[in-house]
């Protein structure tokens, strides 16, 4: 089991979404944690509302500092537009997801975002489901 911190500003959009879209598909076979560098007092609505659309009920969480102990727990942290303000902790895997921050955008936006991040989910969990030595072919 692995287990994967996902990392924005405002842990209110895009680590959110990653965090539950990922708890989803891995089914409990791996882990996730979201945190953010500045967190939001709450997630964005436009964010619930389009997790709500695929049956992902956002509504009880709430936005986490970032602090070093989450990012100690973590195999893999994916940053999302955090930039120097994550923590670099030696001998983690990072992976830098390049997607828009979902604040102030348009419903339709805010859903391309959601799709972007499921597929890049689900890459991820492919990738740690495979066996060590088959991961680095």
């Amino acid at each position: 089991m692995s287990t994967v911190l996902f990392v924005c500003g405002q842990n209110a959009g895009r680590s959110q979404m990653a965090q539950a879209l990922f708890e989803q598909v891995s089914a409990g076979r791996h882990r996730a944690l979201s945190a953010g560098t500045s967190p939001a007092a709450q997630i964005h609505p436009p964010v619930i509302e389009v997790m709500q659309e695929i049956g992902i009920d956002l509504t009880k969480r709430t936005p986490t500092l970032l602090i070093r102990e989450l990012g100690e727990e973590a195999d893999v942290i994916i940053t999302m537009g955090c930039g120097d303000e994550c923590p670099v902790i030696p001998g983690k895997q990072y992976i830098d997801w390049d997607l828009p921050d979902p604040a102030r955008q348009p419903l339709t936006t805010v859903r391309q975002i959601r799709n972007e991040i499921n597929t890049r989910v689900a890459d991820l969990i492919t990738r740690l489901d495979q066996p060590a030595d088959k991961a680095s072919d």
